[in-house]
Order: structure tokens, then C-alpha cells, then sequence
């Protein structure tokens, strides 16, 4: 593992030489850039009175206690959130797995429960119990009783009517669409790849036409749009890499002009990732953006690319870090945007996703550890296609891969029948 009193780049005399230059032609772009790093600067230069050893620290403690609370307990501020209570669980559940930090049988009990309600007669996962089906929840839900990774949780998700969901939401040029009767965009395809991959769903034509509908979506730029012919997008730019690598057809991207598109978003003065060209810093693209590098690693070592690091991904590691744990932490728990913004759970998950994405390097025989901080600011390593901790993700293939796959009903009763 590398030193934990490597200097901090944030500190260095050269760092004001990062601060973005506008060349005199003031925009409205080029005013809120200034604006957020002169609020970086102030969160670094306060930082610096307050410490006299470099070492930031992980705020352990207070994250345990804002996200165990979140379990049992949301503040009325969450109730715009009625429609997305799986993605609570599971952002609070992967923030704990991160952490290290156990949770009670009797919450994750309750939590199997709760997610069980939230599950539609007809297949997938609801928002809230009682609610249409919806593949964003679908996605949150299965990750949470994945984390879990009980019976109990496992035996929660009907694989049949899963199965039957997804090819209700299938669409002829082999995207999907979000819920019967909703918007088409890549997160879809990848939300249906990502829980039928785990839950050992897949069959030879759920996936039919999808890589080639992601790989429209890859544009000029080098990253993914939410559908064929938009803008670049941090998130949307994942789901489209992680769907192909699931699906065994990333080698169809450009992947070197999605290389150069990913590590041009890391911003030189801040450290974070901004989502696209032009924007600003935010904490959750620590994930997004971060968690590409991996994905991109693999698929072009795959490929023989000779060149490559065997000790780092392709951006630096340590300013993210110094981003997330000096910018983005609540002092009373809880991880945010950026310097001036709330925190909440969304933030946190995908915060701490990235900062463990920046720690570790690899894995099993080429597994690199490189930690800003003292060593108590660890994470548990996160798998970078499905943002679950792998030996969860393992456990998970290895329980579903037992069990024979569904056959679709529709594809059943269309069948002819043998003599």
C-alpha cells in the first residue's frame, strides 16, 4: 500500500496553477466555475489552518450514524422520494457494506419485507408497495437483497415474473423502456442487463439488438447519450459501458475515444469529476466517472493494449480522494455535491463509491492499494459494474446459477408443440 503521508496535491504551491482561466471572455458557464473553486479553495485553505499533519480523515462514525438512522427513520424531506424507496435502501445498505459496518438480521429482515411489497404481481419492482413496476427500482431492489445476501432476500425476487417484466418493457430495436408505457433510455438497458445478469434470467433473445442500440448511443464525443444522437453524459455514459461488459460485447465501443472523453471530466483545480463537458463538480460523479476507468482498464487489457498501468487507473486517484474527503464530507455524517450543498443518501452512496474506486487498484493477484489518509479512511472494495462489494456479487451469481433459467411465458405458449 502506498504511503499515507504522501503530501496533499490540494496543498501544493502549484496547485493555484490549476484554477480554470476564462481568456477574458466571461460566460455564465465560466462565472459558476469560478464561483464553485473559489468555494473549493476556501473548504482547502481552511483545511490547512486547522491541520498541521496532511492526513484527512474518513468521518467514520458520523456516516455509521446518519445512515443507521436512515434505515428505520426519513425526515419529511425524503417524502419527494415516495416513488424511489428501493433506491433508499440500497444506497444506505452499499454505504454500510463500504464502511464495514454490519447490519442487524432483524433490519435486514424488515428491509426483505418491505422490498417484497414493493414488488409488482406481474414482475419487477415498484418505487413504493403498490406502485407500477419500474426498472430503476427493479435495479435498486435486487442490489439491495444482494447486499443482504440472505435466503430470505434471495427468495424475494420471482425470477418468473422478473423475467416476464423485462420483455414486457423490451422494445423491437432492442432498447427498453423505464415501466410499460415510459421513456426509452440507455439506463434502462442497463438496469434490465445488471438485474438479469445476477439473478440468472438471461436467455438468448431477452438481450437481441440491445448492444447495438447502446453502441448508437456513443457519439462524437467519445461518451454515451442517454439515446442515440444526445449529449455525453457521466451517468449515462456507465450504464452504457457496464450494460456491454455484462453482455460480452463492450469490444463493439470506441473505447480509446471514450477513454479520452472520461478523463477530460476530472477537473484540474477541484479533483472531482463533472458529468459533462462544460459543467460543474459533483461528488456523485466520483462513481460515474470513476467507476468507468475500471471497466475501460479491463476491456483494452483484454484487448492487449501493452501500455497500461499494472498499480493505477487512469486518472488521479489521489485528487479525487482529497475532493471527496476534504469537500464532501458533513461534519454530522452524510457525504454531498460540493462545498455549500446538503447531504443525502444518493450523495453518500456514490461519494463513497468513488472514493473506494480511488483507493483500489485491480484485484486478487494485481490488487494495488493506494489510501489518502490514514489507513482507517479504507473502504471495502466495490465491483465496478454492478457497485455491490464483489464477494456479494459472487455469492449472489453463485446461488442464482443454480437454479435453471425461466423460460418466457409468451415464448413458451408460442412454442409448437413436439409429436
Amino acid at each position: 500500500m502506498d504511503s499515507s503521508f504522501t503530501p496533499l496535491r490540494c496543498l501544493s504551491d502549484q496547485h493555484a496553477l490549476e484554477l480554470f482561466k476564462d481568456d477574458n471572455v466571461e460566460t455564465v458557464t465560466s462565472v459558476e466555475q469560478k464561483k464553485v473553486e473559489r468555494s473549493v479553495q476556501e473548504v482547502f485553505s481552511v483545511y490547512q489552518q486547522n491541520h498541521t499533519l496532511s492526513q484527512p480523515t474518513l468521518l467514520r462514525d458520523q456516516h455509521y450514524a446518519y445512515l443507521k438512522k436512515g434505515l428505520r427513520h426519513l425526515s419529511d424531506a425524503y417524502e419527494c422520494l415516495d416513488a424511489s424507496r428501493p433506491w433508499l435502501c440500497y444506497w444506505i445498505l452499499h454505504s454500510l457494506e463500504l464502511l464495514e459496518e454490519p447490519v442487524p438480521a432483524s433490519i435486514c429482515s424488515d428491509v426483505c419485507g418491505f422490498l417484497a411489497r414493493c414488488q409488482s404481481p406481474t414482475g419487477g419492482f415498484a418505487g413504493g408497495p403498490g406502485q407500477h413496476a419500474h426498472l430503476a427500482p427493479t435495479y435498486a431492489a435486487v442490489n439491495a437483497l444482494c447486499i443482504i445476501g440472505t435466503q430470505e432476500a434471495y427468495d424475494v425476487i420471482n425470477r418468473q415474473t422478473l423475467l416476464d417484466f423485462l420483455y414486457s418493457v423490451k422494445q423491437p430495436d432492442g432498447s427498453f423502456v423505464m415501466h410499460v408505457g415510459g421513456e426509452v433510455d440507455v439506463r434502462s438497458a442497463y438496469c434490465a442487463a445488471s438485474v438479469a445478469s445476477l439473478t440468472n434470467i438471461i436467455n438468448p433473445t431477452l438481450f437481441e439488438g440491445t448492444p447495438s442500440w447502446i453502441l448508437r448511443c456513443q457519439n462524437w464525443e467519445g461518451g454515451l447519450g442517454g439515446v442515440p444522437g444526445l449529449e455525453a453524459h457521466g451517468g449515462y455514459t456507465f450504464c452504457g459501458m457496464a450494460a456491454m461488459m455484462i453482455l460480452n460485447k463492450v469490444h463493439m465501443l470506441d473505447l480509446k475515444s471514450l477513454l479520452r472523453w472520461v478523463t477530460s471530466r476530472q477537473m484540474r483545480f477541484e479533483g472531482g469529476f463533472q458529468g459533462r463537458c462544460n459543467k460543474l463538480v459533483d461528488g456523485c460523479y466520483s462513481f460515474w466517472q470513476a467507476g468507468l476507468l475500471p471497466l475501460l482498464h479491463r476491456a483494452l487489457f483484454k484487448e492487449g493494449e501493452s501500455t497500461l498501468s499494472m498499480r493505477n487507473w487512469m486518472f488521479d486517484q489521489q485528487a479525487l480522494q482529497e475532493y471527496i474527503l476534504i469537500c464532501c464530507q458533513n461534519p454530522a455524517g452524510g457525504l454531498l455535491d460540493k462545498p455549500g450543498k446538503s447531504r443525502d443518501f444518493y450523495h453518500t452512496c456514490y461519494c463513497l463509491s468513488g472514493l473506494s474506486i480511488a483507493q483500489h487498484f485491480g484485484s486478487k493477484d494485481f490488487h494495488h492499494e493506494h489510501i489518502v489518509g490514514k489507513e482507517e479512511n479504507r473502504l471495502a472494495p466495490t465491483h465496478p459494474i454492478y457497485n455491490i462489494c464483489p464477494e456479494k456479487i459472487a455469492q449472489a451469481i453463485e446461488h442464482f446459477h443454480q437454479l435453471p433459467v425461466p423460460v418466457h411465458r409468451e415464448e413458451a405458449a408460442s412454442a409448437p408443440e413436439l409429436p
